[in-house]
């Protein structure tokens, strides 16, 4: 069975930081690209950042310069550093692995709301 499991999320004050981390407990991307989106309240899931297993990174230019996406590829794990958070960056955030042919595999999505 498929599993992404993710942690990190919370509440944080505008400027502040966060890190969510995603494990895959099963080495099922182990090979494969691995990323966040997210989903704001009303909108459409969106690409945050995603990592290849060469540490090849692709980010949403919202993101570029704040956000920093890492994998610890000895541990099955991918993080998403966020820093100068803004209120426009609360969301639900999704952990994801491509696995071709099938596509993306999702985790089961991590809160982040940032307020004062």
């Amino acid at each position: 069975q498929v599993q992404l499991v993710e942690s990190g999320g919370g509440l944080v004050q505008p400027g502040g930081s966060l890190r969510l981390s995603c494990a895959d407990p099963g080495s099922i991307f182990s090979d494969n690209v691995m990323g966040w989106y997210r989903q704001a309240p009303g909108k459409q899931r969106d690409l945050v950042a995603s990592i290849s297993v060469w540490g090849s990174k692709n980010y949403a230019d919202s993101v570029k310069g704040r956000f920093t996406i890492s994998r610890d590829n000895a541990k099955n794990t991918v993080y998403l550093q966020m820093n100068s958070l803004k209120p426009e960056d609360t969301a639900v955030y999704y952990c994801y692995g491509y696995k071709p042919p099938f596509g993306n595999y999702w985790g089961q999505g991590t809160q982040v709301t940032v307020s004062s």
